[in-house]
Order: structure tokens, then C-alpha cells, then sequence
């Protein structure tokens, strides 16, 4: 049977501190970690499966590792609210935060409001947390009308000019997956991120320029063409 005890130790056993130096280098906060790759926490994860009071242990250890073991194995239907703050209040470093986005926050009946809130927060990686949420939110939510997520331009343009850089390439992120989505989002994002590149604030005109380069590309009008043709 799969233990918080056993699993932490099972982790600590496989540290590679050669890796935990290197994280710096992608950005990664080298605190707390033991330096273990996705391919062995996606095989613990598998042998676990679902265990939503496992993970709420793991993420409590405060080491890295067993945070995004916790993201791995948590059931999204049974994580709340206040699971949410609490768990989104511990985040500091880009791939904790993204990880907690894609394996469970879009997945929650309360992503929708979070995104909302998490976009106000005076905490980088909270606010990062907000639109790594809308972006992974963007792609996996089929069944969402296009027109609901218009509504978080506001959102986007009142973030951009935060030059935080985890803030400002999540963002960015958000924006160019909004504006992926549809011919229709594509038009609307296009013009936001042209409003962007006009800006006096430097993150707002980075923002804007990459996303109008990617957006406005011959691949991704293609792709959305003949999506739309199908």
C-alpha cells in the first residue's frame, strides 16, 4: 500500500543532485528538490493511480518532487476551493505551478472563478498560476462556447504590464493559446495583442509583438482555416 512515508522515501532514494544544480539553468527553484525527472514521477504516479489524501500529503512535504507527484495522482472532483488557494499560496516555481494547472486546477469546477481572482494576486506565481490556468483551460475545455473566453481579455491586457517574468510569459501564453483556438479568437486576439505592442509598458509591447508573430503566422492560419473547414 502506497504511503506518504514510502513514497517520500522511495523519492529522496532516487536524488540526483547533479540535476537539482541544474535547474537554475530552465528556471526551476532548485529549493526543496531532490532533482527527480518526469519519466520515474510519471511511473510512480502510475503505480499509485488516484489518491486524493496521498497527494494532499505529498504536497504537504514541501519538497518539489513530491508536489508534482501530488498533481499527478490528486482527483481534480474532489479538490476544493480552498484546496486550491492553499495549494496555489505554496507555488514557487514555474513547473510546480504549471504542473497543478494541467493535471488539476482547469479540471475543477472552481477554475473559471480562480482564473478571475488568481489574476488580482500581488504573488507572482499565484498570478502566473492564473493564466497557466486560462491557457491549459483554453486548449482541453471543448465543450466551452468560443465567446467565453473574450472575457478574459480584460484580464490579459490589465496583467501585461506586470514585468514580472513569470507573470508576463504566462500572459503571453494565455493570449496566444486564446487567440489558437478559433479564426474568430484568432481575429480578436490579434487585435488585442496589436493594442499590446503599442504600449508604454516593455512587458505589454513584448507580450503583444510575440503573440501578434505567432498568430498572424502562415502555419497557425492554415491550421485554423482548416480547422474550420471540417
Amino acid at each position: 500500500m502506497a504511503t506518504a512515508k514510502r513514497i517520500l522515501a522511495e523519492l529522496k532514494r532516487h536524488r540526483d543532485p547533479t540535476a537539482v544544480r541544474g535547474m537554475a539553468t530552465v528556471g526551476i527553484n532548485p529549493e526543496n528538490s531532490y532533482g527527480i525527472g518526469m519519466p520515474r514521477l510519471m511511473a510512480t504516479a502510475k503505480r499509485i493511480g488516484t489518491n486524493h489524501s496521498l497527494a494532499q500529503e505529498l504536497w504537504a512535504s514541501g519538497i518539489r518532487d513530491a508536489r508534482i507527484l501530488a498533481t499527478m495522482v490528486e482527483d481534480p472532483s474532489l479538490v476544493t476551493g480552498r484546496q486550491m488557494d492553499s495549494w496555489a499560496r505554496d507555488l514557487n516555481s514555474w513547473d510546480v505551478c504549471d504542473s497543478a494547472c494541467m493535471r488539476v486546477f482547469w479540471r475543477t469546477k472552481d477554475a473559471r472563478r480562480k482564473i478571475a481572482r488568481w489574476s488580482r494576486s500581488r504573488e507572482e506565481f499565484v498570478k502566473r498560476a492564473a493564466f497557466s490556468l486560462l491557457a491549459f483551460l483554453t486548449v482541453h475545455d471543448k465543450k466551452a462556447p468560443d465567446n467565453e473566453f473574450e472575457k478574459y481579455f480584460p484580464l490579459i491586457a490589465r496583467a501585461s504590464t506586470d514585468d514580472r517574468n513569470y507573470v508576463t510569459k504566462a500572459v503571453n501564453w494565455a493570449l496566444r493559446t486564446i487567440g489558437k483556438r478559433s479564426l474568430s479568437l484568432n481575429t480578436a486576439a490579434v487585435k488585442v495583442a496589436a493594442k499590446l505592442s503599442n504600449s508604454t509598458s516593455k512587458s505589454a509591447r513584448w507580450i503583444g509583438a510575440d503573440a501578434l508573430r505567432e498568430l498572424k503566422s502562415a502555419k497557425v492560419q492554415a491550421r485554423l482555416r482548416k480547422r474550420e473547414a471540417l
